[in-house]
């Protein structure tokens, strides 16, 4: 999930193993640890000068099961000889460092499996990325309550009760929201399921997720032998399908598929993509379609797209500008979570 999420529970986890012999210190030791993971993203940069390669080093290896246990013990014990000296000698043991670093990294990948974006988590014996699409890769309901109970609990000395107990209700309230989400997830399954046979659409595979920053608009995506086809639905929709089915070419022709970069590209995306042709140059637009549009009627206002060059023989990712929607996408968006 996104980094904020991933501080807070970090910092949870400190709380949990350290705060009543360190204070709020183990808040700030548990957000590190929460946080290592993520540092891949930069250190994907000291290997790799091509951006996709970069783009698949994230939620690799940093991210798994494997690299919880060693991190573990590199970070238990280099932070247990750091802080271990002078007026704070004995007061921690190395076991209780070891503990935090791992709750606080490993806890990270296990709720990125909750997104559409995924993690390998079984890296690097396996580069398969679980996923179980039933979160928004950030989502203001997880994170805000467990916020404020953390910043509730930082107020209270470290031996009083009433600390704990705001940190895990913190931890309570945002389990409870996730459990509602996974029978969300299933509620939309079946939702989009009968949507698309009503439709007569027949499907090779499809994928339903929510969509960005909710959990009451979701999108699903289904792959026929020619095209994809795309829905939303709301929550707050009165009907009981998804009535407004839109065709999104995938142009795979484009390019050539089977070369070595378009095929990360395409297990990145888990082959949920199309692409299109931009303007006259060799540019050309991918659209990674796990991510819902944000526009529910416009086919080309996909959430995660990027631009695509050949260079030499290789593929790269023209940089991202940072381009922001325009204002007629983001209304449509708001508007279509209201339900129709």
């Amino acid at each position: 999930m996104d980094s904020l999420t991933q501080i807070v529970l970090g910092a949870a986890c400190g709380e949990l193993v350290l705060g009543k012999k360190i204070g709020n210190k183990a808040m700030i030791f548990g957000a590190i640890g929460g946080t290592i993971p993520d540092l891949d993203v930069f250190i994907g940069r000291l290997f790799y000068s091509n951006e996709i390669d970069i783009m698949m080093f994230h939620r690799g290896f940093m991210h798994s099961i494997l690299f919880a246990f060693i991190g573990a013990f590199v970070f238990g014990y280099l932070f247990y000889k750091l802080y271990n000296f002078g007026k704070r000698k004995d007061t921690t043991t190395q076991k209780d460092w070891i503990w935090l670093f791992f709750l606080s990294i490993f806890t990270h990948p296990i709720l990125d499996c909750f997104t559409p974006y995924g993690t390998q988590l079984f890296a690097p014996f396996s580069d398969y990325r679980v996923a179980f699409n039933n979160i928004s890769v950030a989502d203001p309901a997880y994170t805000v309550p467990f916020l404020l109970c953390l910043l509730i609990a930082m107020f209270f000395n470290r031996n009083n009760i009433r600390r704990k107990k705001w940190v895990k209700a913190g931890i309570y309230i945002s389990s409870a929201y996730m459990l509602f989400t996974i029978g969300n997830k299933l509620y939309m399954d079946s939702v989009f399921k009968k949507s698309f046979v009503k439709a007569g659409i027949e499907y090779n595979r499809f994928s339903a997720q929510p969509s960005i920053l909710n959990n009451v608009l979701w999108y699903a995506i289904a792959e026929t032998d020619t095209n994809f086809k795309v829905t939303f639905y709301s929550l707050l929709d009165k009907s009981a399908t998804a009535d407004n089915i839109l065709t999104i070419p995938k142009n795979h022709d484009l390019v050539d598929i089977h070369h070595p970069d378009i095929k990360k590209l395409r297990w990145f995306s888990n082959n949920y993509f199309n692409l299109i042709q931009k303007d006259s140059t060799e540019t050309i637009q991918y659209n990674d379609l796990r991510y819902p549009l944000l526009n529910s009627n416009d086919p080309n206002s996909s959430v995660f797209s990027f631009s695509l060059k050949q260079e030499g023989t290789r593929w790269d990712i023209i940089p991202f500008r940072g381009t922001p929607p325009n204002k007629e996408d983001l209304n449509a968006f708001f508007e279509r979570i209201k339900g129709i």
